[in-house]
């Protein structure tokens, strides 16, 4: 990235309040992505509805969310990255507040899936340009550490979170949260936060780009979410919007298919249509250009395998505790408490040794110490694990996150004009959000069939009546992990059928992490592409030294010239 030398020379003195706001947004973001994952049976009740209605609460989100990321990035560049927090913050919160009064799931979902996924869209991608437009050199790193420690952190104590207040006071407060949150941080954002200098020209809102992402996006996101619901290829239930059936059950081919052959033909049909915008010299929504710069090409493509992998632990681990170990969602949030606490000392060591090292080396050793984490934990899954067992494999697993989350986003947007970064800091939160949504249906897929898998033959091998073999075989391809025996039972049959299913899970859950290790390690693969950084590359250039750093141009000479 390249400055001016005035803005070289005039530090921000409020960025480290900046600082704090920016990561306060990226924390309510984030936090609204797990905390009400323990709280769905307790709503459930309360508003009197069912299971697959509220998931969409949390599916609904995620698709607003990822759909518009790029929009939203765009906006601030053309608008102005502060402004656009705002505006996001001033959403965020009133889709908070519509969700904290809702009667019913209709409301909730446009407080939480709807308003609040469009406040998301927009806070989240200016936050990293803020961070980018605002930190230069050495403090850059300890800035996008500090953020990278809070996303994480806010990811690992979500679900702590969010049982606390479902069991203490009500599952309500997780939105209460942000209503309180959101106007502060629109108030610190008009104190604090600069301004930035107006684009050197009106930057034009690529309208119908923006539709193409957009529709790309969700269609990708929900295929790939709902895959395991709607089924891959044959179809295992109706798809109905309200009361009209859209796609029957008893057709051939699932509609999963379909939507990803879709997506594809609407991305490249967004491919075309910026890539001719860019040859008029236009204002594309997604700047292809960047993609020569190879910080930004393999960054992007190492974040999106890492963020695939990387739902193999934070993903299947609570479930083997939950099914397989039985224990309690607030006990289960303990257990996985450490992580968030180790994330937070490892993206503080991360922003001290890139001084020394490199951000590239940095998100490399990141990226050893996610498997080195996950494979520890593998080794520790058994019927008589304990949360010491644990320990070892989650700090190195949490050290991972902070080494390579947060300095991942640096290298991304390293060598981005600032101009651009808006767009790029969309993107880089895209590919993470499509990865994730591909590393849940892929690991959980592989969780669940091996899950079936391991505990139909064993009951199948077991000493059991034929009926009431027959009927736990069916009811766990039906329910999975969550199989429960009948309860007129005897124990001795419901403890044969018990041990199947927790045998069951533990076989699935070796086969899903070790999966997410073989995939971050291919991410490990691809970053070796990303060029290493030396030290003086890690500090923003002025453009005197930008130019004396071209050999054979001559800074004054090149001035004089019209060559800047």
């Amino acid at each position: 990235m390249v400055r001016s030398a005035g803005e070289s020379e005039k530090l921000d003195p409020g960025r480290w309040i900046t600082l704090v706001i920016a990561i306060t947004g990226a924390f309510i973001v984030v936090l609204d992505n797990s905390v009400l994952n323990v709280s769905i049976p307790t709503i459930v009740r309360e508003l009197h509805t069912t299971l697959p209605s509220v998931q969409w609460v949390i599916t609904g989100y995620a698709l607003t969310f990822a759909a518009l990321l790029i929009i939203g990035g765009r906006l601030g560049d053309a608008y102005g990255h502060r402004r656009i927090f705002m505006i996001g913050a001033g959403l965020f919160g009133v889709g908070s507040l519509v969700a904290s009064v809702s009667t019913s799931v209709g409301e909730l979902i446009v407080g939480e899936a709807v308003i609040e996924g469009i406040g998301a869209s927009l806070m989240m991608p200016t936050t990293l340009s803020i961070l980018s437009g605002t930190f230069t050199g050495r403090e850059r790193a300890k800035a996008f550490a500090a953020w990278g420690a809070t996303a994480g952190v806010a990811a690992a104590f979500g679900p702590v979170i969010g049982g606390w207040l479902t069991t203490d006071f009500s599952w309500r407060w997780s939105f209460r949260i942000n209503v309180i949150v959101a106007p502060l941080a629109i108030i610190g954002a008009l104190a604090f936060m600069k301004q930035g200098a107006a684009p050197r020209r009106r930057i034009r809102i690529d309208v119908p780009g923006a539709v193409l992402v957009a529709s790309a996006m969700f269609v990708l996101v929900f295929a790939l979410s709902q895959g395991g619901i709607y089924g891959w290829w044959q179809p295992l239930r109706a798809f109905r919007v309200g009361s009209r059936m859209l796609w029957p059950a008893t057709w051939r081919v699932s509609m999963i298919p379909v939507l990803f052959v879709l997506s594809g033909i609407i991305l490249s049909g967004f491919v075309l249509l910026e890539r001719r915008i860019e040859r008029t010299g236009r204002d594309p929504l997604f700047e292809f250009a960047h993609l020569r710069i190879r910080t930004y090409r393999y960054g992007l493509i190492t974040a999106a395998v890492v963020a695939m992998g990387q739902l193999g632990l934070s993903f299947v681990l609570p479930i083997f505790l939950q099914d397989g170990k039985h224990l309690t969602a607030a006990t289960n949030g303990l257990w996985l408490l450490p992580t968030g606490l180790f994330v937070i000392v490892g993206s503080q060591i991360a922003g001290l040794l890139t001084v020394r090292f490199g951000t590239t080396a940095i998100v490399r050793a990141g990226l050893v110490l996610y498997s080195g984490g996950i494979l520890l934990v593998l080794r520790a899954v058994s019927l008589n694990v304990t949360a010491w067992d644990l320990l070892p494999g989650l700090a190195l697993y949490g050290f991972g996150i902070g080494f390579a989350g947060a300095q991942l986003t640096n290298v991304i947007l390293s060598e981005v004009p600032l101009e651009g970064t808006g767009g790029a800091s969309g993107a880089n939160s895209t590919v993470r959000q499509v990865g994730s949504a591909l590393g849940v249906s892929v690991i959980g897929s592989l969780l669940t069939v091996q899950t079936i898998s391991n505990a139909t033959s064993r009951i199948r091998a077991a000493t059991l009546p034929a009926a009431v073999k027959a009927d736990a075989i069916m009811g766990v391809h039906r329910a999975g992990s969550g199989y429960v025996p009948a309860p007129s039972l005897s124990p001795a049959d419901t403890a044969v059928l018990r041990t199947a299913i927790e045998h069951g899970v533990i076989t699935g859950t070796r086969v899903a992490l070790l999966f997410a290790v073989v995939i971050i390690a291919l991410g490990g693969l691809v970053s070796i592409l990303i060029p290493g950084q030396s030290r003086r590359a890690q500090e923003v250039l002025t453009v005197p030294e930008y130019l004396e750093s071209i050999p054979g141009l001559d800074a004054t000479e090149a001035v004089l010239g019209g060559e800047l």
